[in-house]
């Protein structure tokens, strides 16, 4: 990489990592529309993580530990839901709603925490959304999850009084994405979908919006031309190949849907806001099958991101639903608490990737399939490759040897070198001359899980 200093800067600026502030630029589509940025146009690289059930399930202490927790690993942007369902209460045992009516959320006179009757359940979201920002952390919240209204008991003129009235209360709060549908196709119910996309542009103008859709679907199979959605996203799932018979059947290759939306016009900025969570059972509901672990999660991460998506959401299912002790109906076979998932292995790992990504050049950064000279594999043998002028990255997840076609970046010579996604570390390879192809075999076996990637750097 390119220098100690230069590469602290870029890590610093694409990740808002750890600080503490009091207020967050608002975030936007970078120029060249593939990316995000700042705006004040420094890069922003998404690193996710879904704490969906953070504002109904955690009171003011546990979130500042959940919180502190993913600001101090990396995280920038926390993917929540505002309402789960339309009777929920918090941990306080506020509802949200009157009588379940999205057109009517329950208020009090004040805000004081010290006072019951006062603090509400809004109040309780203002206060974490401040509290996120502190910390440096954007929250992208989905307004209403998508089976509320797949159930039939959101009009749309309740959708739209909602939305807007949701969209005029966090305005003015910067660190905010919208996060419309929440695990539903946009088929189901498309009209309250690009009604609540509207309110949300027009009465919150300065925020990004995009569609956060059922399993192995994406947004821009919906909405792409939408003037309200700024960038794509989708869920790649919690199948693997065997079990996934969607339409598209892309089973864990995440890459395609990034290469999809990149043949789109007009240009927008994709990422896989949910792929197989950690800790959560192959094909989600039998907990005899197999469960996702860590390297599942950074095979997912590196080949999605070095195929151009714009950053990354990270999932753990103990802290996706906040699981912890008293849970009546625990989901999907879950095996911890969330304070134990904090520090599961994919949650520590996920700095290394945005270390990586936010250490060179970020907005030329494009895929570059051409970088593997034989054929990249298929399936679990796929090679990701991505590069900038001077430097280019290749992932292999099982440690598969990389047949390197070399010119591709500046210079007569390239350094090489092997970044373990594990660890965050570089091992020297040797400098080669910039030419022809060469046989690289990263270090130690064949097996899934021992992922590297080839690092190239102009000399």
């Amino acid at each position: 990489m390119r220098g100690i200093i230069s590469m602290l800067f870029l890590f610093v600026v694409c990740s808002v990592y750890g600080q503490r502030v009091s207020r967050l630029p608002l975030l936007q589509v970078s120029e060249n529309k593939r990316y995000l940025m700042t705006e004040n146009g420094d890069p922003f690289f998404w690193m996710g993580d879904t704490g969906w059930l953070l504002f109904s399930k955690l009171d003011r202490q546990e979130a500042a530990k959940y919180l502190d927790d993913r600001a101090a690993k990396g995280f920038n942007v926390i993917q929540v839901m505002v309402l789960h369902q339309l009777k929920m209460v918090n941990a306080y045992g506020d509802s949200a709603l009157v009588d379940g009516d999205v057109a009517v959320p329950r208020l009090t006179a004040g805000s004081s925490f010290q006072d019951a009757e006062a603090y509400d359940f809004w109040d309780h979201v203002d206060y974490l959304v401040q509290l996120a920002e502190q910390r440096g952390l954007y929250m992208a919240m989905v307004p209403v999850w998508g089976s509320n209204v797949k159930q039939g008991t959101i009009s749309q003129k309740q959708a739209d009084t909602y939305a807007s009235w949701l969209a005029k209360r966090y305005a003015g709060q910067s660190n905010i994405v919208w996060l419309n549908g929440g695990d539903i196709r946009g088929s189901d119910s498309t009209a309250i979908w690009e009604t609540i996309g509207q309110s949300l542009r027009e009465h919150a103008p300065n925020h990004l919006i995009t569609f956060h859709p059922f399993g192995r679907t994406k947004s821009s199979m919906w909405f792409h031309q939408a003037d309200w959605l700024d960038f794509n996203m989708f869920q790649s799932g919690h199948r693997r190949y065997d079990q996934d018979d969607s339409e598209l059947g892309y089973g864990p290759d995440n890459w395609k849907y990034v290469r999809d939306d990149h043949a789109l016009h007009p240009i927008k900025p994709t990422l896989d806001g949910e792929p197989s969570y950690e800790g959560i059972p192959q094909g989600l509901h039998d907990p005899l099958e197999p469960y996702w672990n860590a390297d599942d999660l950074r095979r997912y991460a590196y080949w999605s991101v070095f195929a151009g998506a714009c950053g990354f959401t990270y999932g753990h299912s103990a802290v996706m639903q906040m699981h912890q002790a008293g849970d009546s109906n625990p989901a999907y076979g879950v095996r911890e608490y969330w304070t134990e998932a904090l520090d599961a292995d994919g949650a520590r790992q996920m700095k290394y990737l945005k270390s990586l990504i936010c250490s060179e050049p970020y907005f030329e950064r494009v895929p570059d399939q051409s970088l593997v000279a034989s054929n990249p594999g298929e399936r679990y043998d796929y090679q990701a490759a991505t590069r900038g002028s001077n430097y280019a990255w290749v992932y292999t997840y099982n440690g598969r040897e990389i047949h390197l076609q070399l010119g591709k970046t500046a210079g007569d010579h390239v350094k090489a070198s092997w970044y373990n996604p594990r660890n965050g570390q570089s091992t020297r390879i040797g400098t080669f001359e910039n030419k022809e192809t060469r046989l690289f075999d990263p270090p130690g076996d064949l097996a899934a899980g021992m992922d590297w990637v080839l690092v190239l750097e102009s000399k």
